[in-house]
C-alpha cells in the first residue's frame, strides 16, 4: 500500500480537492483506495457526501480510543473507502498529550491494512500539529498542493523543515515527492515565475540527503475551474459532477502520473480492473448511501475529452 500525505499548513490551497479527485480517479479503474480525513473541519468527509454529525466512527476513535482502522472505514464509492472525521477531532491533540508514542498511533493502525489497499491518501489539517505529525509518521510520500503566488511560498520552507524533522526523528522513509500547482493560469506571468522559482529550489537540493532531494513539480497542474469549487456542495467528485470539465481532465492526469510514472520499482505494477459484481471487498466495511448520480468507472488513461469552446 502506498501511503501519501497531502500536506500544506496553509488553508484553501486544494488539499481536500486533490485527495478526493485523485483517489476517485484511481478507484475508478479498480484500484483499492482509502482516504483518511484528519482535519476537524471534515471537508473530505463532506466532499464525499457524508454528514460528519451523523457518524460515530472515524479518525477520532482511531486516534484516541484504539479503534481498529478497518472497523472505522466507510465504503463511499466502488473501490473507495473513507476514514471520516467530525468536530470531535478538535480534542484529539489535548487528549493525546500524555500518551506515550502519540506521534505513531496512525502508523500502527495502518499496519493491519498494508495488504488490503493499493493507496491510502491522508488529508492533513491546515496546521503542523499532532494530527499532521501522525500523518507524516504514517506516510512514505508527501504531495504538497500549492497556489502559484508568492504569499503561498512564505510557509513553504517551514513545511519542508517539518518534513525533514519527521524524516530524521520518526520516519526515515518519509520523502517529499511532488509539488502540485493548483488554480494555475498558464497565460499569466506570475504563476510561471513561481513555478520556475520552485523548480530552481528543488534542483539545488538534488544529490543531498534532505527529505525533498528527489521532489519535483508535477508536470500536470490544476487549472482554475469553478466546477471544482462547486462539486463539494453536492457531495460529489469532479468526475460525477462535471466529467468533461478542465478539473476532471487535470485530476485524471495527476492520478495517471502518480500511478504509472512514479511507481516504486519494488512494487509490481498494478493492473487496473473494473469492479466485478462478484468481487469481494478487501475487508468487511460499513457502507453509506451515495449520491444518486454516479459516473460509470472509466480508465483515466483514455483520451481526454475536449472542453467546449465556451469553457474558460
Amino acid at each position: 500500500m502506498r501511503t501519501i500525505a497531502v500536506l500544506n499548513q496553509k488553508g484553501g490551497v486544494g488539499k481536500t480537492t486533490t485527495v478526493v479527485n485523485t483517489a476517485a480517479a484511481l478507484a475508478a479503474v479498480g484500484l483499492k483506495v482509502a482516504v483518511l480525513d484528519l482535519d476537524p473541519q471534515a471537508h473530505l468527509t463532506i466532499h464525499l457526501g457524508v454528514e460528519p454529525e451523523n457518524i460515530d466512527s472515524g479518525s477520532y476513535k482511531l486516534l484516541t480510543q484504539s479503534a481498529k482502522f478497518e472497523e472505522e472505514l466507510l465504503l463511499v464509492r466502488p473501490n473507495l473507502w473513507l476514514l471520516p472525521a467530525n468536530i470531535n477531532l478538535v480534542g484529539a491533540e489535548s487528549e493525546l498529550v500524555s500518551v506515550v508514542g502519540r506521534e505513531t498511533i496512525l502508523r500502527e493502525a495502518l499496519q493491519s491494512a498494508e495488504d488490503k489497499f493499493d493507496y491510502a491518501f491522508i488529508d492533513c489539517p491546515p496546521s503542523l500539529g499532532l494530527l499532521t505529525l501522525n500523518a507524516l509518521a504514517a506516510a512514505e510520500e508527501v504531495l504538497i498542493p500549492l497556489q502559484p503566488h508568492f504569499l503561498a511560498l512564505q510557509g513553504f520552507g517551514k513545511l519542508l523543515q517539518t518534513v525533514e524533522l519527521v524524516n530524521k526523528r520518526i520516519n526515515p522513509n518519509l520523502k517529499v515527492k511532488w509539488i502540485l500547482l493548483c488554480m494555475f493560469e498558464s497565460r499569466a506571468s506570475l504563476p510561471n515565475e513561481v513555478r520556475a522559482d520552485i523548480e530552481q529550489f528543488l534542483n539545488n537540493a538534488r544529490g543531498t540527503s534532505c527529505a525533498w532531494a528527489a521532489a519535483q513539480v508535477l508536470p500536470c497542474f490544476i487549472r482554475r475551474n469553478i466546477k471544482l469549487a462547486e462539486a463539494p456542495s453536492y457531495g460529489k467528485t469532479i468526475f460525477e459532477y462535471e466529467p468533461s470539465c478542465h478539473g476532471s481532465e487535470d485530476y485524471k492526469k495527476v492520478a495517471e502520473f502518480i500511478h504509472t510514472q512514479l511507481q516504486p520499482a519494488s512494487q509490481p505494477k498494478i493492473q487496473p480492473a473494473a469492479l466485478g459484481e462478484n468481487q469481494e471487498p478487501p475487508i468487511e466495511i460499513k457502507s453509506v448511501s451515495q449520491p444518486d448520480l454516479q459516473t460509470p468507472p472509466s480508465e483515466f488513461t483514455q483520451p481526454t475529452i475536449a472542453p467546449a469552446p465556451s469553457e474558460s
